[in-house]
């Protein structure tokens, strides 16, 4: 989890940059292309963190927080 915590703080780094980047009107190119990476960032730590916590419940065998995360990935 603790590689997942770093990937969030540099998540908040780029969003504290998209920020500032609206505040000073910078040019809205450069920010779509920074919203875009923040975006991927996110969906990358997400994607980590749900390998994890599935590959957690398998060796577990926990078929009931399993079920309980197939459940929240299927809302939309």
């Amino acid at each position: 989890m603790q590689d997942t915590n770093i990937r969030l703080k540099k998540i908040i780094g780029q969003l504290t940059g998209i920020m500032k980047m609206l505040d000073e009107k910078q040019d809205c190119e450069k920010i779509i292309i920074q919203f875009q990476a923040a975006k991927a960032a996110l969906d990358s730590a997400f994607a980590e963190n749900l390998n994890i916590n599935l590959e957690e419940c398998l060796l577990k065998e926990d078929s009931k927080n399993m079920k309980n995360i197939l459940k929240l990935l299927s809302k939309k």
